[in-house]
């Protein structure tokens, strides 16, 4: 394993490896891999070179990071996005609060969005630009999905909102 696992939006955990892709090879080169909750390993993306520790996924469902060089000694990595398949999600910062905090929601396109719920607690917000909405934790919010409802469709958060 290389780096910390990253959980992705479909409640899979996401990690990478140095060695074990058919990319180049009998050792191969890095991967990146999916562990269901449940310790089903699969091999999401076999890499031509060595992925660096910083794994992340954006809010539009894509992983990015780098690679080495196979060369050895020269700068010649590169910066990767990788789709595996996930959709869109949102992501608040912070994950956790009490009742009247204040919360930033990131994402993708939600220009035009008509509705922030905290586990089913409407809240009121403010679309900041198409990828931040302001908000605050509503009177009643419980810990939870919090949900966008966009004009393309409904956006889940990545991790459940923790209300103390």
């Amino acid at each position: 394993m290389l780096g910390a696992l990253v959980p992705g939006a479909d409640g899979n955990f996401y990690g990478l490896t140095l060695a074990g892709g058919s990319g180049c090879g009998t050792a191969g080169c890095g991967t990146l891999y999916k562990i269901t909750p449940s310790g089903t390993l699969t091999v999401a993306y076999s890499f031509l070179g060595q992925p660096n520790p910083g794994l992340i996924q954006g809010t539009n469902g894509n992983f990015y990071g780098e690679t080495d060089s196979l060369e050895g000694g020269g700068d010649y990595g590169s910066i990767y996005s990788l789709s595996v398949g996930l959709g869109p999600f949102v992501e608040t910062q912070p994950a956790s609060g009490a009742v009247g905090a204040a919360v930033n929601i990131l994402g993708t396109s939600l220009t035009g969005a008509t509705s922030v719920t905290f586990n089913g607690t409407a809240a009121k917000f403010t679309v900041a630009s198409s990828s931040l909405i302001t908000t605050t934790v509503p009177a009643g919010a419980t810990t939870g999905e919090v949900k966008v409802v966009t004009p393309s469709g409904t956006l889940s958060s990545n991790v459940s909102f923790q209300v103390p």
